[in-house]
């Protein structure tokens, strides 16, 4: 197969490409790419990138609006309803959420994808059998991993906390906690981090998600991972972060230099956090988004993530990355867009760990997305969204 004439976004270029060249001919043979060659004809019939990995997202939970009702902004109003609905689940129910949620994902074209699953106390929840029997089913076609969602404060009982980080050690996991202006902070986070080193788990928090300003979860993380050493062998990824929005930029920058020496990566959700942060009433000033701009210049590599699709946290969305690539840019003025691109594809990739760092260079996997939009400005347009899935060097689909 060869993909002719196609735009590269410059952050997505591995080693080897022509510098000058902006629109190339890609080989695949065998599910590779085993060449990217400058086109003859420098006239763009569309842009590739590698496959969207989704760092961040909750398909325990997902179409689930209908039965729930929408928060409209009110995060613990979520938090509270699901709770009360999610004890008349049964597996049958959320695997039937999960299949959708995983279909929606493959066909517009992501290869990999983290989901955080409410997890309350000691007991795993029924979304894990459920998931792990996703992982079998799409092994081969969709990389999945999970995230225990665990209330911080639960971590205090020593005997849960335990219990959780072995049966997420046992299930090939990652560790986690809903973190929010938490009594006792820097004890519990050290149980936390005490069991992910215990147990040699990586890392992935839900923090300061809201607009209180004296939300300081995101930096006592980082002080105490770097006080560790910097947890040799285990990532550490943070999601939400809104209140650094609402920090005073100094305050805010130096949080952000304390996560590059941790080494974190930082997660920002535009949907959920753009639909539940700020004001009701009228219309809403803040934008609930964190410092992705500030979190790039300073030397973190941000990552743009769904979150949640058509629950009580966000009532709308799908599984289309590129659709919350296209919101993340216009809320917090990622200009010019093709630069970013690596906030759903590379950046995304190192926050999961992935084997293959998302850059198209000759011997990288054939998952790839090529999308109509020819040039920077076709971009986030309904036509330039246009697509075709390629996986492992063949056509999934065209959109």
């Amino acid at each position: 197969m060869k993909l002719r004439s196609l735009r590269i976004p410059r952050p997505l270029r591995g080693n080897g490409l022509d510098a000058d060249c902006e629109v190339f001919d890609i080989t695949i043979e065998s599910g590779k790419v085993v060449a990217v060659e400058g086109a003859a004809d420098q006239r763009s019939r569309g842009t590739v990138i590698s496959s969207p990995v989704d760092a961040h997202v909750h398909i325990d939970k997902s179409y689930t609006v209908r039965e729930v009702g929408p928060a409209n902004g009110d995060l613990f109003a979520a938090i509270s309803r699901m709770d009360r609905h999610s004890a008349l689940w049964t597996e049958a129910h959320i695997t039937t959420r999960m299949e959708k949620a995983l279909h929606d994902a493959w066909h517009a074209g992501t290869r990999a994808l983290r989901t955080h699953l409410d997890w309350k106390g000691a007991e795993p929840p029924l979304a894990l059998a459920a998931f792990e029997q996703a992982r079998h089913r799409w092994q081969g076609r969709l990389e999945l991993q999970f995230v225990s969602l665990t209330p911080l404060d639960v971590f205090a009982d020593v005997n849960a906390g335990r219990c959780i980080a072995q049966q997420v050690q046992r299930s090939g996991g990652v560790l986690g906690a809903f973190i929010y202006r938490n009594d006792d902070l820097v004890h519990k986070l050290g149980r936390v981090l005490d069991l992910a080193q215990e147990h040699h788990l990586s890392l992935d928090f839900h923090v300061d998600e809201g607009l209180d300003a004296d939300a300081t979860g995101l930096r006592t993380i980082a002080q105490l991972v770097i006080e560790r050493g910097g947890l040799p062998g285990l990532r550490v990824v943070c999601g939400h972060a809104c209140s650094l929005s609402m920090q005073a930029a100094e305050e805010a920058n130096e949080t952000l230099r304390l996560c590059v020496l941790a080494g974190i990566h930082l997660i920002a959700l535009p949907t959920t956090n753009l639909y539940l942060q700020g004001a009701w009433s009228a219309t809403p000033l803040e934008r609930g988004i964190t410092r992705v701009r500030e979190a790039q210049a300073i030397g973190l590599r941000p990552v743009l993530a769904t979150d949640n699709v058509q629950d009580a946290f966000y009532p709308y969305g799908s599984y289309d990355l590129m659709q919350t690539f296209g919101l993340g840019v216009q809320m917090a003025h990622l200009a010019p867009a093709q630069d970013w691109l690596g906030a759903i594809t590379t950046h995304a990739a190192a926050a999961l760990g992935l084997a293959w760092d998302g850059l198209i260079a000759p011997d990288c996997p054939a998952d790839l997305l090529v999308l109509d939009a020819a040039d920077e400005f076709e971009l986030l347009d309904v036509r330039g969204h246009a697509r075709t899935v390629v996986r492992a060097g063949r056509i999934l689909e065209r959109r």
